[in-house]
């Protein structure tokens, strides 16, 4: 059970029953860091005009003062790195995961993989609940690179799409919720630009990949973007003898390459880590610098 669990689950059997009449009055000594349903958890009284953050994604109704949003980030973090050897991992979906598109939008050549739906299990077609018929792709390599990431971060999800629609890409890369837990952040919890306010996670500590640079104005030091994924709709792609399209390689491609640039983030911020403060210690300063590293080397610079 992770921090935040052990804040706001406690068992039913000892959890008190409260109502705006259990107290009378507020707490003259409490901060009311954490509130539930506009319930504060540590003395019980009704908070209204609550000045925080809503992490609602995680647990409904839950609020954090800033307060306490700082010290949980904090300690979930260093217990994470103390405990487990983690850092953090925030993932985008479209295009950096996987490509969907509207039936509609299909190249002639393409509309033979709506045949192929029923037969692959990268590729899935939807449209209960949605304006119209669409369908959903994988990226290569997304199953594996996923299991190695989770064996070196704690991972988020977090897309501009909406809630339902993440649920759906889901079913495909995590059905058990083994990578991302609740941990699903969507444009009804973040309709605006994307922040690592919402990730309960010190940013020292947390990286980013996505495609796109510019949703995250705040944030830039923690990105690793990757090269965006299109599947769908691509008149330049290549085709097979077989009038097949050609997708991106497993060996080669986008995601193996990133994963291989995390496993150095994740080597380097742990090497010697006896030796190391945690007060100090800062993940962006490392992507800075493998990124360098990696360029003068593509570049053919010792």
């Amino acid at each position: 059970m992770s921090l935040v669990e052990n804040l706001f689950l406690e068992p039913q059997s000892k959890r008190r029953k409260i109502t705006p009449e259990t107290i009378e009055s507020p707490s003259p000594n409490c901060n009311h860091w954490f509130v539930r349903n506009k319930i504060c958890i540590s003395c019980y009284t009704t908070v209204d005009n609550f000045e925080g953050r809503s992490f609602d994604y995680l647990y409904k109704g839950m609020q954090m003062s800033n307060e306490a949003l700082g010290f949980t980030k904090g300690l979930i973090s260093q217990t994470s790195w103390l405990e487990d050897k983690k850092l953090h991992l925030v993932l985008d979906l479209d295009q950096t995961l996987i490509h969907t598109i509207k039936t509609s939008l299909l190249y002639e050549s393409e509309k033979y993989i709506i045949e192929e739906v029923e037969s692959r299990k990268d590729i899935k077609r939807f449209n209960t609940g949605f304006p119209e018929e669409s369908l959903i792709k994988l990226r290569p390599f997304v199953h594996q690179f996923l299991k190695e990431c989770n064996e070196m971060f704690s991972m988020y999800v977090y897309t501009k799409g909406g809630y339902d629609y993440a649920r759906l890409v889901l079913e495909m890369i995590d059905p058990d919720k083994v990578y991302f837990g609740n941990r699903v952040i969507t444009r009804r919890e973040s309709p605006g630009f994307k922040t690592l306010d919402l990730v309960l996670a010190d940013e020292r500590g947390i990286v980013i990949v996505d495609d796109t640079s510019s949703v995250w104005p705040h944030d830039k030091k923690n990105l690793l973007q990757i090269a965006r994924y299109k599947y769908f709709g691509d008149k330049s792609c290549l085709f097979s003898e077989d009038k097949k399209k050609i997708d991106e390689s497993d060996e080669k491609g986008p995601l193996n390459t990133a994963l291989r640039f995390l496993k150095d983030v994740h080597e380097e911020f742990f090497y010697d880590w006896s030796k190391k403060d945690l007060d100090s210690v800062d993940v962006r300063p490392l992507l800075k610098e493998i990124s360098l590293r990696w360029k003068r080397k593509a570049d053919g610079v010792v």
